[in-house]
């Protein structure tokens, strides 16, 4: 039986700032974590920035080291909305971290020179604090930053790789009418441009008509939230790879903030195929923030309130 433990794994509570959209927003535990005892965590410092730092373990396994602490790399930003992102490893065993643009850093997604809007790409494994994979699309392009593996992004909230397949998913959060899903085929060299704040979804936003889409790569997915529909924010989640609920494998679940519901799209070639709404066999769940997944490859979301639920069978 699951029990919570009086102590906390981790408090860094002194060193986070709270204010609006900002906290601890995101951790991993490293691929080798039962030799090395390393995890990473995605947070807003004191003075804003969006910090990735490195913990180990404890002597006690149920305990980290705050005395481990290492950043790893903290990038200025200076408004307290979009500090979300994510950081996880990919498939291979690179550390992955998608850093948030807020207007009026909004137009900078598509600026190779900043990091923020960008899904980066670093090595944790060798020389401290990182270094840059000599595969990533912008080494060797200055001034462009070599930790960029693909661009154009506004508020990426959450990607996530195919555990079986290896694809990575982005839900990126729309500025005022489309919420969408953008995708990357396992083994991808990376640099791709998903367009924010030239596009948003597939629709052109800045101009609003004649927009060029040379070269940029569109969503798979998209939906609207119009004035007049309940649909605020794309909440994204993962490719559900587990085994209690097998006539659900291969299908990518996401969630809106506002509505509620919970659907989920099955992508072939690049292509979505089938799009399932399963608010009927779920219900509707208030403020959903985010998708969570188990070594097993079940599934969990979490609401704004603190529960935290299991997608099973009835």
């Amino acid at each position: 039986m699951a029990h919570c433990l009086v102590t906390p794994f981790l408090d860094i509570t002194s060193s986070v700032s709270s204010v609006g959209e900002r906290g601890l927003l995101s951790m991993a535990f490293h691929p080798n974590y039962s030799h090395n005892g390393q995890f990473f965590v995605y947070y807003t410092d004191l003075n804003g920035a969006v910090t990735i730092a490195r913990y180990a373990v404890s002597a006690d396994s149920n305990v980290a080291a705050p005395s481990s602490a290492q950043t790893i790399i903290s990038i200025p930003h200076s408004f307290t909305n979009h500090n979300g992102g994510q950081v996880g490893f990919g498939p291979d065993g690179y550390l992955y971290l998608a850093p948030e643009t807020a207007a009026p850093e909004e137009p900078m997604a598509r600026t190779t020179t900043v990091l923020l809007g960008k899904v980066l790409r670093i090595d944790v494994n060798a020389t401290s604090p990182y270094v840059v994979p000599a595969t990533n699309p912008f080494v060797g392009r200055l001034p462009a930053r070599p930790e960029i593996w693909a661009y154009g992004l506004r508020n990426p909230w959450r990607f996530s790789f195919d555990r079986l397949t290896g694809d990575l998913y982005v839900a990126d959060a729309g500025e005022s009418a489309w919420e969408e899903v953008d995708f990357q085929f396992a083994g991808n060299s990376g640099g791709q441009d998903y367009g924010w704040n030239t596009m948003e979804g597939a629709h052109c936003f800045n101009p609003p008509t004649g927009c060029a889409t040379a070269g940029l790569t569109l969503p798979v997915f998209e939906y609207s939230h119009g004035l007049n529909d309940a649909n605020c924010v794309i909440i994204g989640g993962y490719v559900y790879r587990g085994q209690r609920l097998p006539i659900l494998s291969g299908r990518y679940f996401f969630a809106d903030f506002c509505a509620g519901w919970i659907h989920s799209i099955r992508v072939q070639g690049g292509v979505v195929v089938d799009l399932q709404d399963h608010t009927p066999q779920f219900g509707t769940l208030s403020s959903i923030n985010s998708f969570g997944e188990d070594a097993l490859g079940e599934l969990y979301l979490t609401v704004q309130s603190g529960n935290v639920y299991r997608i099973a069978p009835q």
